[in-house]
């Protein structure tokens, strides 16, 4: 019944990423847009990291990030190796190609593979120096797999969209229209790094934790004007109209 519960509030953790990418980008903007090829890639290496494993007995112990192995590309290597059984890989790799296409068409192909990567790296660091246990633990599905990568980049979506509902509603109360603010968005975007914190405290659910640090980053980066996507004025502005 653990497993249960723990595989769907880590789905609806997903899904609440993947419904906020939605509406930050546009439900009805998704045809035509230009190929993600940041997306593409990605999910080109997660299935070439599949097709390793089914060909090489030894890809996983080669390339895992078991703490207990040496080599210094494990870390990145892992991410495109999948331990989680049939439906676990098909679900990550899933996940993968949608988010990877939402922030693509968000951030940019360059930006979207940096916070990707980033997703790769920096969790571990962030562990360590919040004193949070590190994302390994002893269960060995935790030394393979996209996932934690994935949740990382779906959560900067969050923070894009969060960042975007405060500023509609500044506008509205300034207009002196409240009710024209976007809510759902608010809630929608608010409620991933609340629910990621809940899943870390609740079930020291490491998708919880990595999701937080993603928010965090991706608010960062938007407060950077160098790293500030060009996309972000235009297409920020017509989902809060429509629902106004």
């Amino acid at each position: 019944m653990g497993a249960i519960v723990f595989n769907a509030t880590t789905a609806a953790l997903m899904v609440m990423m993947f419904n906020g990418g939605l509406d930050l980008l546009g439900r009805d903007t998704l045809r035509g847009r230009r190929i993600p090829w940041a997306a593409l890639a990605l999910t080109g290496l997660a299935l070439a990291g599949v097709v390793t494993q089914l060909c090489w007995s030894g890809a996983m112990d080669a390339l895992d990030d078991d703490p207990a192995r040496s080599g210094w590309w494990r870390v990145v290597t892992a991410v495109f190796m999948q331990n989680g059984g049939l439906l676990g890989g098909a679900w990550n790799i899933a996940t993968l190609a949608a988010v990877a296409a939402l922030a693509d068409w968000f951030w940019g192909a360059p930006r979207t593979l940096a916070l990707f990567l980033a997703g790769i790296l920096l969790p571990e660091h962030l562990d360590a120096l919040l004193g949070a246990g590190g994302h390994h633990a002893a269960d060995p599905r935790n030394f393979a797999g996209s996932s934690g990568a994935t949740y990382f980049l779906g959560a900067t979506l969050a923070a894009a969209l969060l960042l975007r509902a405060l500023r509609s509603r500044r506008a509205a109360e300034a207009a002196g229209n409240p009710a024209a603010g976007n809510t759902k968005e608010l809630l929608l975007a608010a409620g991933v790094p609340v629910l990621g914190l809940v899943l870390w405290f609740a079930q020291a659910n490491g998708h919880g934790l990595v999701s937080c640090y993603g928010f965090l980053l991706g608010a960062l980066a938007l407060c950077l004007p160098g790293l500030r996507p060009a996309s972000t004025s235009a297409p920020a502005q017509a989902p809060a109209s429509a629902s106004s």
